[in-house]
């Protein structure tokens, strides 16, 4: 294998990757769909929207698995399989006419494949840049975020003009070629080693493997603070448009325009704070952020919401979750190394799936919104002090092999 790549051709990764998580960030958009399959369906609210969390679950559960699966069938050959898959889910969702058959298509196909795509594009794309690990995932994960503002309109339309159930069957289509697309520009990183031999990689952090990386307190504290930073995003983009009405009092049009809010904000938040992790601690950038979402959170629970208001919290947290979820995968690289790294960052993104089940069992236990956002605002405050205390994981073993620097990149922790 070569040890170096042409800057074009690195670009034309760059460029694929881009396009493969416009693609699969397209689930964001599924508040738009919640209302109008109540109404075509005659389901609650609540039933229909859990079909997101469970496409949230499957996602961070395909993150486990997607790291051998690139080891056996290769980049290009799985998220363009992912591709297919994902599209295939939606384009079948399309002749649903059960809250079951939602759950399996929308929520554990759509999810599973996109999860699988998602992050062996984004880890691969991380390898190529490791100078700048906080920047390129901005990059990435930001395209993702702008998948969601794009398809916001395109989806809204198909809705409006062609009905929710058609709405499924073109949305499908459409990522499947983009992802597929996607993929054929794509190219598998060289092994860390490489990269620094051919002078792109800083100096190595240690490479842990799962099992350990699972023997040290810090990946469990990163699990903990990566679900409670998922969980007051996720459970706001499912359910956004209907908090808008039922607390902030707006109409359908209105409340729409939260998920284009989200959209925009959660991309701004992954391109500026991923930027920002490369000259700053990301784990003490994180916990700013989880603060500033639980003044956020706890706003919504208790103040009387005003237009601009519900608004600004909406983009708030909006802006942060995006950041957060940007940085992560560069924190655990910068912990755990990057040889292992979709394999590693795969463990911790559990706390994804986790944060959008919670967050909808919370919300069913305790009967509200208002109440789910006090339980968040808490985990947030509470996981804001662990990140800004947090320490790398320094062994007497780790500290003299070879000479190895295990301090994060992107400032001292």
């Amino acid at each position: 294998m070569k040890t170096t790549t042409p800057g074009n051709k690195r670009w034309m990764i760059v460029l694929g990757t881009v396009l493969m998580q416009m693609g699969l960030g397209t689930i964001y958009t599924w508040s738009l769909f919640n209302a109008p399959l109540v109404s075509k369906f005659g389901w609650e609210l609540s039933s229909v929207s859990i079909t997101f969390s469970i496409t949230s679950f499957a996602l961070a559960f395909a993150t486990l698995f997607a790291g051998r699966l690139q080891e056996r069938f290769g980049l290009r050959r799985l998220t363009a399989s992912a591709g297919v898959l994902l599209g295939l889910g939606l384009i079948l969702s399309s002749q649903a006419g059960s809250l079951p058959m939602f759950y399996l298509l929308a929520g554990l196909v759509v999810g599973y494949a996109d999860g699988t795509a998602y992050i062996t594009s984004l880890s691969n794309l991380i390898k190529w840049f490791p100078r700048h690990k906080g920047l390129i995932s901005g990059v990435s994960v930001g395209a993702y975020g702008t998948g969601s503002l794009v398809f916001r309109y395109i989806n809204g339309s198909l809705i409006e003009n062609a009905g929710v159930s058609a709405a499924f069957l073109y949305w499908g289509l459409i990522v499947t070629v983009m992802i597929v697309l996607g993929s054929l520009l794509v190219r598998e990183a060289p092994q860390p080693q490489q990269m620094a031999t051919a002078g792109k990689a800083p100096a190595a952090v240690r490479d842990f493997t799962v099992k350990e990386m699972l023997r040290t307190k810090e990946a469990y504290l990163l699990f903990v603070i990566f679900f409670a930073a998922c969980m007051s995003g996720l459970y706001l983009i499912g359910i956004v448009k209907d908090i808008g009405m039922q607390l902030a009092g707006l109409d359908a049009a209105a409340a729409a325009n939260a998920v284009a809010m989200i959209a925009i904000f959660n991309t701004a938040g992954r391109l500026v704070l991923g930027a920002l992790s490369d000259k700053v601690s990301r784990i003490k950038l994180v916990g700013t952020t989880l603060m500033v979402t639980a003044i956020a959170t706890l706003t919504l629970s208790f103040a009387t919401l005003s237009y601009g208001l519900f608004f600004t919290c909406v983009a708030v947290i909006a802006f942060c979750f995006g950041g957060n979820i940007t940085v992560f995968p560069a924190i655990v690289g910068d912990y755990f190394g990057l040889k292992h790294h979709s394999k590693n960052y795969g463990v911790v993104y559990q706390g994804f799936g986790l944060g959008a089940l919670s967050a909808s069992f919370i919300a069913a236990m305790l009967g509200g919104f208002k109440p789910t956002f006090i339980v968040i605002g808490a985990l947030c405050i509470l996981s804001g002090i662990i990140a800004v205390s947090l320490k790398p994981h320094v062994s007497g073993k780790d500290a003299a092999a070879k000479g190895m620097s295990l301090k994060p990149y992107g400032g001292t922790a």
